[in-house]
C-alpha cells in the first residue's frame, strides 16, 4: 500500500475553485458535455464522493453516479467546495482510508485505488478548470508521476474499453513535451485546448 497526500492538489483545486470569475459559468471546457458550472458541481459532487469513500461511508452517496449540473450549484459553492475539499485532503491522510475495500460511484474499489482515482479527479480537473478560467495551473512532479503511473495503466493499444467512462482517446504528445502535458494528453484532452481555439500537436 502506497499512501499519497492528496494535499498539494486538494488545495490547488481550493484556489481554482476561488478564482472562478462569476461571468464564465457558462463557460466551454475541456470537458465536452459540462460548462464551467457543470463541472465545478462535479468538482464537488466527487469531493464527498471520495471523503465518504476513504472513511468507507455506507449510504447514498456511494452508489450515486458523477454529477454535473450548474443549476445544483447553489449559492455557496465558494466557500462550500472549498471547504469540503480540505476535509477530503485530511480523511485521506489516514492510513485506514488506503486499505480494504471500498464504494464510489456505485463501483466497489480498493481503497488504494480510490485514492488514486481521487488524485486523478483533482489534477485532470483541476487542469480544466483552470483552462476554462483562464488561471495557471501547475502541479508539483510526485503528485503527476503518481497521476501518469495510474493513466498509463489504461493507455495502451487495446485499452480502449476499460477507458470508458473514464478517459476520451488518447491524445499523442510528443515524449519531450512538459510531464503535465503528456499526463493531459494520455487522459484524452489535448494540452493546447483554450476556450477559443483547439489545436493539436502535430
Amino acid at each position: 500500500m502506497t499512501m499519497i497526500d492528496l494535499g498539494p492538489a486538494a488545495r490547488r483545486m481550493v484556489d481554482l475553485v476561488s478564482g472562478v470569475p462569476d461571468g464564465r459559468l457558462d463557460g466551454a471546457t475541456p470537458c465536452p458535455s459540462y460548462t464551467l458550472g457543470d463541472l465545478l458541481d462535479h468538482v464537488g459532487g466527487l469531493t464527498l464522493a471520495f471523503t465518504a469513500a476513504a472513511s468507507k461511508s455506507e449510504g447514498e452517496i456511494g452508489t450515486q453516479g458523477p454529477s454535473g449540473d450548474a443549476t445544483r450549484l447553489g449559492d455557496d459553492w465558494r466557500t462550500r467546495i472549498p471547504d469540503d475539499l480540505t476535509a477530503l485532503a485530511e480523511v485521506w491522510r489516514d492510513s485506514e482510508a488506503w486499505s480494504g475495500m471500498t464504494r464510489v460511484g456505485g463501483i466497489d474499489l480498493p481503497g488504494e485505488i480510490a485514492g488514486l482515482v481521487a488524485l486523478d479527479e483533482l489534477v485532470i480537473h483541476g487542469w480544466d478548470i483552470a483552462r476554462a478560467s483562464d488561471q495557471p495551473y501547475d502541479c508539483d512532479s510526485a503528485t503527476l508521476e503518481a497521476c501518469r503511473g495510474f493513466v498509463e495503466q489504461f493507455s495502451a493499444p487495446g485499452q480502449e474499453a476499460d477507458r470508458e467512462g473514464l478517459f476520451g482517446p488518447v491524445v499523442h504528445v510528443p515524449d519531450d513535451a512538459p510531464l503535465l502535458d503528456r499526463v493531459i494528453g494520455l487522459s484524452g484532452r489535448d494540452p493546447r485546448w483554450s476556450p477559443a481555439r483547439g489545436g493539436e500537436y502535430s
